[in-house]
Parts: structure tokens; sequence; C-alpha cells
């Protein structure tokens, strides 16, 4: 059985205080959705949102606009925040690669160890899996207890 092995708290932490720009792979419009509630509260927060959806490309979620892939977005991102079935994560690993973003994030639930192994044999060390980012930078912001 396949087990991720998460960076430190702290590490953890420190991405989330570093970063600016996330991009939000799986963001729709559907406000039910904890794709939604996780951007919606953490561009509250500050941070800038990018929605990365296919079937949306072209129109805006959270009044940001909405990109078909990874690589179209024109600005650097620091977290790449996935909300795609664990399946998809090879997918996005391999777009993910292809930009110079800094930290591949997936959600709670989703892990994927072909995903690490792409990551990880292109250089990229900074992986999230299975952790909440909402819920992690609100621990940081209650002084990580």
């Amino acid at each position: 059985m396949y087990s991720f092995q998460n960076p430190s708290q702290d590490v953890i932490f420190s991405y989330i205080k570093g970063a600016k720009t996330i991009a939000v792979v799986g963001l729709s419009n559907r406000e039910e959705t904890a794709a939604y509630r996780v951007s919606k509260l953490m561009q509250e927060a500050g941070y800038t949102i990018i929605p990365v959806n296919p079937k949306l490309a072209g129109s805006e979620v959270l009044g940001e606009k909405v990109y078909a892939c990874l690589q179209d977005i024109p600005i650097h991102v620091d977290i790449v925040d996935v909300f795609r079935r664990s399946e998809f994560l090879p997918d996005v690993a391999k777009d993910f690669i292809q930009t110079d973003a800094d930290v591949f994030w997936a959600q709670l639930g989703l892990e994927n160890e072909e995903a690490e192994q792409i990551l990880r044999t292109a250089g990229c060390q900074k992986i999230v899996m299975n952790r909440c980012l909402k819920i992690e930078y609100l621990e940081m912001l209650d002084g990580g207890n």
C-alpha cells in the first residue's frame, strides 16, 4: 500500500507563507464544491487564485479568468492545488513540470505514487499530498497547534 510522506509541518507552513499565487486545478463555479470553498477562503485571505478547468476556459470563477491548463497561465504560480481524483494526478504532474510553479499540492484524500515519481524525476521536491490547503492555512494562523 502506497503512502506518501509529506514534508514536516513547518515546511508545509513555509510553503503557504511564501505563496502569493495559487492555481487551483479542477476549480469550477459550483459553490458547493470543496475546491470552490477552499479557493474562496484563500482568495479572501489575500492569495491570488487562478482557476484551471478546460471545460470553463475563458470564463470567470471567483472573478478570475479560467485557464484550460497550467501551461496557459501567464504568471508565476507558487502553489498548484489539485482537486482531481487520484488517478488524474500523474497527468497534472506532467503539466506541472512544464511550468515554473513551486509547490505541487494534492488535496485531502488524494495521493498517487506515479505522480510523485514524475515530479521527483523532474527535480521537484516541494510536494504535498492528502492535505487540505485551507485546513493547513487555518492551522498556521492558529500558531500551528
